[in-house]
């Protein structure tokens, strides 16, 4: 398992990467599979910023938090992860996966305004069924995922609607 350890507008102290690795080799209990933990450390004046990706069983694990201390916003990270991994675990043991209605997507609305791009992430797409897309994105809890679909060979967004259900977008080239 490779820890990678980032600092911005900061330095990482040798007891700070040691109770990071310390927490990290914890992880390891859930996932024998884990190949790597990067954690993104942010110091914005009082503000002290963990963001943890754990990838592991060809998932992606990912949470953040914002204290006042970093030692302390790597410990809730790292919790937040953990409750991620018993969840992870309890859905592959019941052997059930929810299949919620998949319907179009919307007509796009044109906005005269356009927004300033202010968060960029990179991650690796991995091709998966749409079952498993949205197993991941109930685990990461967010409205939306981006995956390749093992079916089609395309990259799909898969999100929530408002009224529950989940739509799926599949782009023609």
């Amino acid at each position: 398992m490779e820890v990678v350890i980032t600092g911005r507008q900061m330095e990482v102290t040798p007891a700070l990467k040691e109770f990071i690795e310390g927490r990290a080799r914890k992880i390891e209990k859930y996932s024998s599979k884990t190949t790597q933990i990067a954690f993104t450390l942010k110091v914005e004046k009082y503000r002290h910023i963990a963001e943890v990706l754990v990838w592991a069983n060809g998932f992606l694990l990912q949470a953040e938090e914002e204290t006042d201390e970093m030692y302390a916003s790597v410990d809730q990270a790292m919790n937040k992860i953990e409750r991620q991994f018993k969840k992870y675990k309890e859905k592959l043991s019941n052997h059930r996966v929810r299949h919620e209605e998949i319907s179009e997507a919307p007509e796009p609305e044109v906005d005269q305004s356009i927004p300033r791009v202010k968060k960029r992430k990179v991650f690796p797409v991995k091709p998966m069924r749409v079952e498993e897309a949205v197993l991941q994105m109930e685990l990461l809890g967010k409205d939306f995922f981006l995956f390749g679909n093992h079916q089609n060979q395309r990259l799909n967004v898969l999100y929530k609607r408002k009224d529950g259900t989940l739509g799926l977008i599949e782009p023609v080239y």
